[in-house]
């Protein structure tokens, strides 16, 4: 069975090895990863394959980790992992303002592209007077939709978002 572990909680030394102990012990792979040092908190998800009867030693294990601050929550994966459409990739670069990720979402949402990944970030830059907002995305255009489909949708939300595709 596969399941997937979140894990949040303050910083500090070890806290990827635990959750690697974690699943060693419950017979489990780590298979795949996320983390980031986000809003000063340690933010992460793993894939994980484990024998099914290994669950609960798995559930036991996460309980330890949040009774020492680690907030560590178990999913089921979905087990579909067949993607439908084809791949793109782009950044986005352009003034930050509120809402900006759900003018892009429901741009996405529009043409029925789902996003596979997506990476957000604001910085101070002198390019647009202010603070800058990226984004590097991937995300799966199905085949009825043209890649310029993709391209108009995100242009169109403001002359000041600049919009680089990856070849």
């Amino acid at each position: 069975m596969e399941v997937i572990m979140m894990a949040v909680g303050d910083d500090r030394p070890g806290l990827t090895q635990s959750l690697a102990d974690a699943i060693v012990d419950a017979n489990g792979n780590w298979l795949e990863s996320h983390f980031a040092r986000l809003g000063g908190k340690y933010v992460g998800s793993v894939l994980v394959a484990l024998p099914a009867d290994k669950l609960t030693v798995l559930e036991r294990a996460a309980g330890r980790m949040d009774a020492s601050g680690l907030t560590v929550t178990i999913q089921p994966a979905s087990g579909d992992t067949a993607e439908t459409g084809r791949k793109l990739g782009f950044e986005l670069v352009g003034k930050d303002r509120p809402g900006i990720v759900r003018e892009v979402s429901t741009a996405l949402a529009g043409l029925s592209v789902s996003i596979d990944s997506l990476e957000t970030a604001t910085e101070e830059g002198a390019m647009f007077g202010g603070t800058v907002f990226r984004a590097r995305a991937e995300v799966l255009v199905p085949e009825t939709v043209s890649f310029d489909s993709v391209r108009s949708a995100l242009e169109e939300i403001s002359g000041e978002i600049m919009v680089d595709f990856d070849d």
